[in-house]
């Protein structure tokens, strides 16, 4: 079946999300009495937990000033554990996902990965909103494998990438909300790149993230990913579905003229070596079922240069 090519371009899911984004109640965490010596003990850790799990993030953070590096990493790490609580805890994972959402508002909170997250939300009066829609989406995590449509899939990717990024926001500072749409669409094509990339550790897990009704519009099935086969169904599919994310990373790339300046860099090279995720799934033939797509650290540095050249010429913010 021959697929409209522009399906991807409907934008009810986008009007939706941000709206949901803006309606977001202005809540925040208090500032609360901390120990300077166990506050950075925490953000050293939280420091040694985005340097493990994600060297794209920590290589970007690098180059923003030292407070707000610190926080980017508070929020990966507080992002990382509360993910791990789904994906890898022991046990009744719902209980100890609600009992760490708790956690966050106990001002004798233990936790290193809790106490500099607590200490980023005040500092920066990042709305407490977003953060209750990532828990929220990440939980959903427990219950549901399989989405139905783009929509459906696009609701999930904001709860669990864009929120991310209006937090981020946060911590980079903005000038307008008009912000908000882009770190809308970057979240949704920042997470739409990890699904492509994991379709075969997903399945493995018992989830499928996939739209089903594209899948459907393509021929193809549940059958053909359990299979693993790569066929050209499922190359059409493939750069259907890459062509999307591009899109997205692009029209979400001139919302960088509205981060502060200090920012911009990290969040360019973020969306850039993420992207380029999808070249390595296009080098590969679309077989995202016997590797994982990557981009090792020497391709990653050799881009850097043409996207800080990017940023300070305002490459991206043509159409701000």
């Amino acid at each position: 079946m021959r697929v409209d090519p522009l399906l991807w371009r409907s934008r009810a899911w986008e009007v939706a999300l941000v709206n949901k984004a803006l309606s977001v109640p202005a809540e925040y965490l208090e500032p609360y009495p901390v120990d300077s010596a166990a506050l950075r003990a925490a953000y050293a850790h939280c420091e040694r937990i985005t340097q493990a799990h994600s060297r794209t993030f920590y290589l970007v953070s690098a180059f923003m000033s030292r407070p707000k590096r610190q926080a980017i990493r508070a929020l990966y790490a507080f992002c990382r554990m509360s993910d791990d609580l789904v994906d890898c805890a022991d046990g009744d994972r719902a209980t100890k996902l609600a009992a760490w959402r708790r956690a966050i508002c106990d001002e004798k909170v233990s936790d290193p990965v809790l106490h500099a997250w607590r200490d980023t939300l005040s500092r920066y009066r990042i709305p407490l909103g977003y953060m209750g829609q990532l828990l929220d989406a990440l939980a959903t995590d427990l219950t549901a494998t399989r989405y139905p449509t783009f929509e459906l899939l696009a609701h999930y990717c904001y709860g669990v990438a864009s929120t991310v990024g209006l937090m981020s926001m946060h911590i980079i500072g903005f000038k307008d909300e008009r912000a908000v749409e882009y770190a809308v669409r970057l979240g949704v094509a920042l997470q739409l790149t990890n699904i492509l990339r994991d379709v075969g550790e997903d399945w493995r897990r018992g989830r499928l993230y996939l739209p089903l009704d594209e899948l459907q519009a393509f021929g193809l099935s549940e059958s053909d990913i359990e299979s693993e086969r790569v066929s050209e169904r499922w190359r059409a599919f493939m750069r259907f579905q890459i062509a999307r994310a591009r899109a997205l990373y692009a029209e979400s790339l001139p919302g960088l003229a509205l981060l502060e300046r200090d920012g911009r860099f990290a969040v360019a090279a973020a969306a850039e070596l993420y992207g380029a995720i999808l070249d390595d799934i296009e080098a590969h033939d679309y077989d995202v079922f016997r590797r994982r797509a990557q981009v090792s650290t020497s391709r990653k540095l050799i881009r850097l240069p043409a996207i800080a050249w990017r940023v300070y010429t305002n490459r991206y913010s043509l159409s701000v």
